[in-house]
């Protein structure tokens, strides 16, 4: 029984939203650069897509820089480098890092060149430098050559997620290679055909790892 003038129905449910965290900002702020490209990036955007007012998003990050700091932590936390095959040989766990750097860089190929303008200065990503610059000294490699290696490696697949996520995002669309049949059609076009846009990525890969001068290291 109801009181009168009172329905007996369930009153509506107000929606509740989530408490606003310097993680979960930074996570819409990902999603957004996925979804609509850096380029429409802004604060004010941000916050919308959280339904606060961007004022509120200073509160948990200094500016978009920083923000964007965090961003590309985020992107290198999807590595789960913990699992790296850190009992096996250093060429093995630097195989394994850049294979899950550039899949992780290309699961967001709008936010490859937050990654990649920035140093990583996270706890995860400091440690993991130490340590693999220790599997190169276990190797035989001096702290300063096993310091330029994971340079190397680390600037070679950038640039390589970074081509690829171009032609994703649309310069293929523009592409002028002449197709079968057509006067222009040579031995690079057909070449072309015969291959994915990005998969001499581990042929190049292979070769840096067995350039590295085997004198100076044991394994």
């Amino acid at each position: 029984m109801t009181r009168k003038g009172r329905t007996g129905g369930t009153a509506p449910s107000r929606r509740v939203r989530a408490p606003l965290t310097r993680d979960s900002i930074v996570a819409a702020a990902l999603a957004l650069i996925d979804s609509d490209g850096l380029a429409r990036f802004s604060m004010r955007r941000l916050g919308a897509a959280l339904g606060v007012d961007p004022m509120a998003v200073y509160r948990h990050v200094e500016d978009q820089e920083a923000l964007f700091d965090a961003v590309a932590e985020a992107i290198f936390d999807e590595l789960q480098v913990a699992t790296l095959p850190w009992e096996g040989t250093w060429r093995e766990v630097s195989q394994e890092y850049c294979r899950r750097l550039r899949d992780a860089l290309l699961c967001h190929p709008n936010a490859v060149t937050v990654f990649a303008t920035r140093p990583i200065r996270s706890r995860t990503s400091i440690d993991t430098g130490v340590k693999m610059i220790d599997k190169l000294r276990e190797a035989g490699f001096p702290p300063g050559r096993g310091l330029q290696i994971v340079r190397c490696l680390r600037e070679y697949t950038l640039g390589h997620a970074l081509s690829v996520a171009v032609l994703r995002l649309g310069a293929a669309d523009r592409s002028r290679r002449p197709r079968p049949g057509d006067p222009g059609y040579n031995v690079l076009a057909e070449a072309a055909d015969a291959t994915e846009a990005d998969d001499h990525f581990e042929l190049g890969l292979a070769a840096m790892l067995n350039g590295f001068p085997p004198e100076e290291a044991g394994g």
